[in-house]
Formats: structure tokens, C-alpha cells, sequence
């Protein structure tokens, strides 16, 4: 069994940066073709020039909200049309505009943490489904959280969110097998922009809660994805895996 991608496509939503552009970088490096989305059409831009100068790979930009379905459609119809396939699907997009006490909660901002996290990364599903997967097979990765395990008491909404998304990867998995395997991945605190309100001013206090003693990197989370994506995993379908420093394994989400 291999771990080489050459001659397979990928579609990693909010990659712009961060986790996802560390997974659209190890999945290029290791011979895919990849298409990066995200919000901002210029980060994005400078994020798929940085791709094709690391990894001499090809790489596709399709600027858009995950959100939006016109968006997800023409990310997924470029895709094939540009690669010729679609082999592998990581729904990385994630949002979080609430914080602390739920029974003060924005209940519009809840949904549209839901409406993001959990029906936009269906919807791609969906979408790459028709589009290839149904009659090729392929491989899908959701990204959820720790917060999604076991609460945290700070990012309620974000951590129920991710739990459904695990649920929803549980029954995809029931559903698309034996073409299509999906698995899910929980990171603990990686340090990337999107999660510095969790580790910026407090590493060397907050790393202690880990068997690991430190924070994570989107390279931690980018080669646990790339082999629930390989061949190497083909038995491997309806997990949620934690990359996590040993974070649970302590009794406490931080």
C-alpha cells in the first residue's frame, strides 16, 4: 500500500492558512493535485503561489465562502474540470464567533457556526459525491476538535458544533462505504491564527496540561490527515481520531 497522491486530486476547504494550508501542502508534496478555498481572494491567491513554490505541484485557487452554495458548487465543478477528478475531500472550514456563557449566546451566531462546521461541509460531501466519488470512491476527512469530545466551557457552541460533525462522519461513513471512507480528525490547540485567543501570552502556562508539553502544528494535523487519506488506511472508515499531545488523556479539554 502507498502513500503517494500522484495522479489523485484534492479539494481542502480554508486553506488559505493555518491547518489547511499545512494539509494542502503535504497532500501536493506528496504528488497531489489540489484546490484550495477560502473567504479572501488574495490570501488565497498568495497561498496557492506559496503551494506550487514548496511542493512544484499543481494547485487550483477558487476563492469563496464554504457557507455559500454556488461557492461550494463552482469549487467542486472546477475541480474536476481543471484536474479530471476529485479523490480525496477535506472539509477544514471552521468558524467561531461565540465565546463563553451559552445563556448569553447570539443564537444567530450559533447557527451560522452550524450552518459553516456541520451543513457546508454535507454539502460538499454531497456535492463531491455526484460530482466523482459515487462511481470512483475517494476519501474524506473532516476536521473536528477535541472541543468536540469533551467540553470546554468556553467554546460551547464551536464544540457542539463539532461533535455533530463527528456524528455526521460516523454516518457518512455508513452511508458512501465501501466507495468512500470518511473519517474525522480532532486537533487540541494548534497554533495557528484562527486559535490564537487559546495560546498566544499563555504557552508556556497552558503546555503544561499536555503529556506532550507543547501546542500543536499544522504539520501534526496535516500527516495524520494525509494517511486517514491514503491507501495505508483503507480499512479505516467512521473514526475520529485526536491529534491531540495527549491533551484527554489528562481528564481535561483545557
Amino acid at each position: 500500500m502507498s502513500d503517494d497522491f500522484s495522479g489523485k486530486t484534492a479539494l481542502v476547504t480554508g486553506a488559505s492558512r493555518g491547518i489547511g494550508l499545512g494539509i494542502a501542502r503535504e497532500l501536493a508534496s506528496r504528488g497531489a493535485a489540489v484546490t484550495i478555498t477560502g473567504r479572501k481572494a488574495d490570501q488565497l491567491a498568495e497561498a496557492a503561489e506559496q503551494l506550487r513554490a514548496d511542493t512544484g505541484g499543481r494547485v487550483l485557487a477558487v476563492a469563496g465562502n464554504a457557507g455559500d452554495e454556488a461557492a461550494r458548487e463552482e469549487a467542486v465543478s472546477r475541480t474536476v474540470a481543471e484536474f479530471g477528478s476529485l479523490d480525496v475531500l477535506v472539509n477544514n472550514t471552521g468558524i467561531n464567533p461565540q465565546f463563553g456563557f451559552l445563556m448569553e449566546a447570539d443564537l444567530n451566531a450559533v447557527r451560522k457556526i452550524f450552518d459553516v462546521n456541520v451543513v457546508a461541509a454535507l454539502g460538499f460531501v454531497q456535492l463531491a459525491w455526484k460530482a466523482w466519488m459515487s462511481e470512483h470512491g475517494g476519501a474524506v476527512v473532516n476536521i473536528s476538535s477535541i472541543g468536540g469530545i469533551r467540553s470546554t466551557g468556553v467554546i460551547g457552541a464551536y464544540g457542539a458544533s463539532k461533535a455533530a460533525l463527528i456524528r455526521l462522519t460516523e454516518e457518512l461513513a455508513w452511508q458512501l462505504g465501501p466507495k468512500v471512507r470518511v473519517n474525522a480528525v480532532a486537533p487540541a490547540v494548534v497554533k495557528t491564527k484562527f486559535a490564537e485567543a487559546l495560546w498566544s501570552g499563555r504557552e508556556e502556562e497552558g503546555t503544561q496540561l499536555y503529556p506532550m508539553k507543547r501546542f500543536g502544528t499544522p504539520q501534526d494535523v496535516a500527516s495524520l490527515v494525509a494517511f486517514l487519506c491514503s491507501d495505508q488506511a483503507s480499512w479505516i472508515t467512521g473514526e475520529t481520531v485526536r491529534v491531540d499531545g495527549g491533551m484527554l488523556a489528562t481528564g481535561t479539554a483545557g
